[in-house]
């Protein structure tokens, strides 16, 4: 316990200072070095997770759906969300895996979780990159970035009640806008630079995808379109009834929920807009360690991590918590690396809205 205790940043630690103060060179060359064994996935790994979790998922879904006793109902949808959550946050790893490196795990993601659900990866392909490009990051350039602490308070419930209805924005999306955008180029282009992407910055446009992508892109947008066109007719002819569609979608709308709370707390949002140094950069990110549990639930496959993942993003997420015992063993108490470690959800919630609200007033 005493090992620990560094290992944990209080709630009242000082507000994290977002000018750039340099690089904690100790802190990188220790991450690059003790971690270069760590950088291949383990492909029995990452398929049995990715389609375990979507088995479970889907399997809790009809339960939920078929089931007429409520309170049965009530936990398989629970499950159904928890399930469906970490198999789609397979797409972040996605993003991050070298071509070739995993044959096939790509197409059988989205042919199980992306276009089911409507997130197919090239909405996040492309786009998470330029979060992790070290001179965007926190920027006006960075598509995930949004200074939420320095923002009025309001901000903070909006940002996270408006993925209750994403899904029926992303059915609409693909159901609608992407046969109408093919026949109307203005749309088109709106569609590309707005709609495409798990963005949160309202002042990114994501340009045009070229080559090899677009290839991808479109076979991904194709498929996640004929399913939504489809599932809308089975619903409107009563092939799949009202009551089972409405199930999914409120499934639909906790995973995205479930998310955006996730990404609520993924950082410390205390940057300004200024560029900013690869330590800070680390340090205005959050990974909530063991010994607590329920983080493996809220952030899953891997990114409970998420500060080190920035500092290390080549490595799987099976491999992060061996990264992390290395880290924390081998950097002395005054290194960087302790002071983005968080105890948990609620006090970073708090921690959070303690800053909305004093940097709401200021503004």
């Amino acid at each position: 316990m005493i090992a620990l205790a560094r290992d944990v940043a209080p709630l009242g630690q000082a507000t994290f200072d977002p000018r750039p103060r340099g690089d904690d060179k100790a802190m990188l060359r220790a991450a690059a070095d003790l971690t270069r064994q760590l950088n291949n996935p383990n492909a029995a790994i990452y398929w049995a997770d990715m389609i375990g979790s979507a088995v479970v998922g889907y399997g809790a879904l009809a339960l939920a759906i078929f089931t007429h006793v409520l309170p049965l109902a009530i936990i398989a949808g629970a499950v159904s969300i928890l399930a469906l959550y970490r198999a789609g946050l397979f797409i972040h790893e996605i993003t991050h895996l070298k071509a070739g490196s995993l044959r096939g795990f790509k197409l059988a993601w989205n042919a199980l979780v992306g276009v089911p659900l409507f997130v197919p990866s090239f909405m996040y392909e492309g786009i998470h990159n330029m979060h992790h490009a070290k001179i965007r990051y926190g920027t006006v350039e960075d598509p995930e970035y949004l200074p939420l602490a320095l923002m009025k308070p309001w901000t903070l419930p909006v940002f996270v009640l408006a993925a209750l209805l994403a899904p029926v924005a992303l059915i609409f999306r693909y159901a609608a806008l992407t046969p109408l955008s093919l026949l109307i180029p203005p749309l088109r282009k709106l569609v590309v630079e707005r709609f495409s992407g798990l963005q949160i910055n309202p002042l990114f446009r994501r340009k045009s995808p070229e080559g090899e992508f677009a290839r991808q892109w479109g076979w991904m947008e194709g498929a996640a379109s004929l399913w939504g066109i489809a599932l809308l007719t089975m619903v409107a002819t009563g092939i799949v009834p009202l009551r089972a569609f409405l199930i999914f979608l409120a499934v639909a709308s906790g995973v995205m929920l479930l998310n955006q709370v996730r990404t609520l707390v993924a950082h410390l949002w205390e940057n300004d807009g200024d560029p900013m140094s690869v330590t800070d950069q680390y340090l205005d990110t959050v990974n909530v360690p063991p010994p607590g549990i329920w983080a493996e639930l809220w952030a899953p496959v891997g990114l409970r991590y998420h500060a080190l993942h920035h500092l290390l993003p080549g490595i799987p997420y099976h491999a992060l918590p061996v990264a992390h015992r290395r880290l924390r063993t081998e950097m002395g108490a005054d290194s960087a690396y302790h002071s983005a470690n968080y105890r948990g959800l609620w006090p970073l919630v708090g921690r959070l809205a303690v800053s909305s609200w004093r940097g709401g007033k200021a503004g």
